[in-house]
């Protein structure tokens, strides 16, 4: 049987738990406490020594990292298929996935902390909290974690980090105007892998950034009707994390307002 280990409210795992529901897969369920440092524990290190979630066991088979996860998820288990049968089609998937993993990942982490969940690190003192980041293996997540946590939207990394949101939803936009899906007419890894980060974007009261773009919010009406979505954010909710968004997204939004408005 397939075992994840999974965290309710990360993008990552959100992703790969809407593939396996995508997939109708059951799954032993291993869910991590990622502010208690679950993920930093020598047992899961053993497993996943980049100390972060998800990761998937397949009859013994450690497969880490949330892109490849999906990707293992489309070859192991090819049925319903979930990248596009057209290989030009499969390579606009493609484009839409890497880019996750080289730029939107790491604003969206900036965005999160930056706004919301430094205050739930901040309490801590700075003992620990200097602890966690030694703890963390990726010296640039390191430092780029302790600016956000510090500094919140005056980090050094937000101005760019809104940015490139703002660029990304204009791709976006583009593309759904012409389909109705990210990458064409078939639903697919990309639009998967993108769920979570519309929604953060959604539970960071954000959602200004796609009032000029129609075909965003039909998307993700869309994406809220499958029953994956259902199973993978629904099933998992977290309402201390909802509260805690919505009330520190509302104060950052003017923030973001002006640097997505600045020539």
């Amino acid at each position: 049987m397939l075992a994840l280990y999974h965290n309710d409210m990360s993008v990552c795992a959100q992703k790969v738990r809407m593939t396996l529901a995508e997939k109708r897969l059951p799954w032993e369920n291993h869910h991590l406490d990622l502010r208690a440092g679950d993920q930093q524990k020598s047992e899961y290190l053993k497993l996943n020594p980049n100390a972060v979630v998800p990761t998937l066991v397949d009859d013994g088979e450690v497969i880490i990292e949330s892109t490849v996860i999906c990707e293992y998820l489309d070859d192991a288990y090819p049925e319903p298929a979930l990248r596009p049968k057209h290989h030009a089609a499969r390579a606009r998937m493609r484009l839409w996935t890497k880019q996750l993993d080289e730029t939107i990942h790491a604003a969206t982490s900036t965005l999160s902390n930056g706004i919301a969940f430094r205050h739930q690190k901040l309490i801590w003192g700075k003992e620990r909290l200097e602890e966690f980041h030694r703890n963390m293996p990726n010296p640039a997540r390191r430092e780029q974690s302790w600016e956000n946590i510090t500094k919140g939207v005056e980090s050094r990394y937000f101005i760019d980090a809104a940015k490139r949101f703002d660029k990304l939803l204009s791709d976006m936009e583009a593309a759904l105007a012409q389909s109705k899906w990210l990458a064409g007419d078939e639903f697919s890894l990309a639009d998967t892998s993108y769920a979570p980060y519309i929604t953060r974007l959604d539970h960071l009261q954000l959602q200004f950034l796609w009032d000029r773009r129609p075909h965003i919010p039909q998307w993700y009406d869309r994406l809220r009707e499958r029953r994956s979505y259902g199973e993978a954010f629904d099933a998992w909710p977290n309402q201390a994390y909802y509260q805690l968004m919505k009330e520190k997204g509302l104060e950052a939004r003017d923030r973001v307002k002006a640097i997505v408005s600045a020539e």
